[in-house]
């Protein structure tokens, strides 16, 4: 049987320009991103994940008008994270196309959303990001309002909060090594994959395809990619991309 764990590429958006940053600072614009999802639908690529990374931080809610033309061009799975603060959000989200939601900053005020969500379209519908930022002696903390707001958590408490309140999924994104692409933080996923029996996504500095076996060999059930799937070769060349089959199953990802 086909073994193909799932790896998501994970576009960053503030209003309406794909952007890519460094441990969450200094965005630099990419371009259009319904052109990158257009690409990546000719590529193949399973799924997609959209990120308005500034919506909760300069409190704005989701543009339910540009959502919907995002999911008119994608014809894989989509998920949203965003600005998002309420049931009627979450609704409007599911119903114009997207399959998952993605909650951060409003969990982080408000779990019990997590739980009227799941309740209301189900907890495979439902995801609760965890932003971690490492800090003196390895000890990580979380963060809210795409990093701008220290919330006092450690990943591993979050994880278990955000499973008892209904999740289905953990996003985990290290915020030390976004942008970086110089590797996941393992230690991070495997700490928190141990801990929680719902799935893990893990997020923040893949470089290639090694990158990804790695995470997944440390206990991740997916793997998302910012830069890996935005930039091209040394000096960072803008191109939209996707690893090749080929590659996926020589690394032994995929077998």
């Amino acid at each position: 049987m086909l073994v193909r764990p799932r790896l998501i590429p994970c576009l960053s958006i503030i209003d309406h320009d794909l952007v890519k940053t460094v441990q969450f600072d200094k965005p630099r614009y990419l371009g259009d991103p319904v052109n990158a999802v257009k690409i990546f639908n000719e590529k193949g690529i399973d799924e997609l994940c959209v990120l308005d990374i500034r919506a909760s931080r300069n409190h704005r809610a989701p543009d339910m008008g540009y959502l919907a033309d995002i999911a008119s061009e994608a014809f894989m799975p989509l998920s949203y994270g965003g600005g998002i603060t309420s049931l009627d959000e979450i609704e409007r989200i599911l119903f114009m196309g997207y399959e998952k939601v993605v909650i951060n900053t409003a969990f982080v005020n408000n779990p019990k959303l997590v739980g009227e969500a799941a309740g209301r379209v189900g907890s495979q519908s439902v995801v609760v990001a965890i932003d971690a930022k490492s800090g003196l002696f390895g000890k990580c903390s979380c963060f809210a309002c795409d990093g701008g707001v220290k919330t006092g958590k450690d990943p591993v408490a979050m994880a278990r909060l955000a499973e008892s309140c209904g999740a289905g999924e953990i996003l985990l994104n290290s915020i030390s090594n976004d942008g970086m692409m110089r590797g996941y933080d393992l230690d991070l996923v495997n700490s928190v994959a141990r801990a929680v029996n719902i799935p893990v996504i893990a997020c923040g500095g893949a470089k290639g395809v090694d990158d990804f076996r790695r995470v997944l060999d440390a206990g991740a059930h997916a793997a998302a990619a910012g830069s890996l799937y935005v930039y091209y070769g040394k000096e960072k060349a803008v191109l939209i991309n996707a690893p090749e089959e080929r590659r996926l199953f020589e690394v032994g990802i995929y077998r």
